[in-house]
């Protein structure tokens, strides 16, 4: 029944894997001993693509850091798949669809608490660009979920304005961004964080409104800057 009024989305097998992480952690016990410690695992859900045992893999924006001049530096982690893995299945590849867990031999430090949710993993240089900074063609909501103004009607959701302050969400990365200039349709926005992304990727808008963010629309990137990403 569900598959007649939503369809079954296309999957393409052919194309570079491309997974984004929303969970990450690290399955080590405390007090475990050297030659027993295994690398961080990343889990979330692979768009296109398959990942296969052995291959060499990038997790982007990976490391973000400044540099002396203020400049954002993003480098990536570079690692390889040891292991895949759904529900209690072990597995040699992983294709779209579910969630996977990918055993990797990245530094557990860096995968605890959920530290990669938001980036993007991929083979090795077939990644999309990271960007600081997007040009969206944007669509607002009519009426804002979950406001009602004093005589009990869904409050009107206001233009955008120039430097205020968003949230986007794009893919699993949640990020704020300034908008910078705002004409008809279009705006441009500064990410507060670097994000993994590619043009005509569709993202979400939300405002803090009564000290909560609300859906307020979505929009589809079409240009921006990009951050050369430090591979050394």
């Amino acid at each position: 029944m569900l598959v007649t009024q939503i369809p079954v989305p296309p999957r393409n097998f052919s194309t570079a894997p491309h997974m984004i992480i929303i969970r990450s952690f690290d399955v080590n016990k405390p007090g475990a001993e050297i030659e027993d410690l295994k690398g961080g695992v990343a889990g979330g859900s692979i768009l296109t693509g398959v990942l296969k045992l052995g291959d060499e893999i990038e997790i982007r924006p990976g490391i973000i850091t400044r540099s002396e001049s203020g400049q954002t530096v993003c480098r990536p982690i570079l690692s390889r798949v040891v292991s895949l893995y759904t529900e209690h299945n072990d597995l040699k590849f992983a294709v779209p669809g579910g969630l996977i867990g990918v055993g990797t031999r990245v530094d557990p430090t860096l995968c605890r608490a959920d530290r990669l949710v938001g980036h993007v993993l991929g083979l090795k240089g077939q990644l999309p660009e990271i960007y600081i900074e997007i040009e969206v063609n944007y669509f607002l909501l009519r009426r804002l979920l979950g406001v009602k103004t004093a005589d009990g009607k869904q409050a009107k959701v206001a233009k955008l304005a120039k430097n205020e302050v968003l949230m986007v969400n794009i893919g699993s990365t949640a990020t704020g961004a300034k908008v910078m200039g705002v004409k008809a349709d279009a705006a441009k926005l500064t990410l507060t964080t670097p994000a993994c992304t590619a043009i005509g990727e569709k993202i979400a808008l939300s405002r803090r409104i009564e000290k909560h963010w609300r859906l307020i629309g979505w929009a589809n990137i079409v240009a921006g800057n990009t951050v050369e990403p430090d591979m050394s």
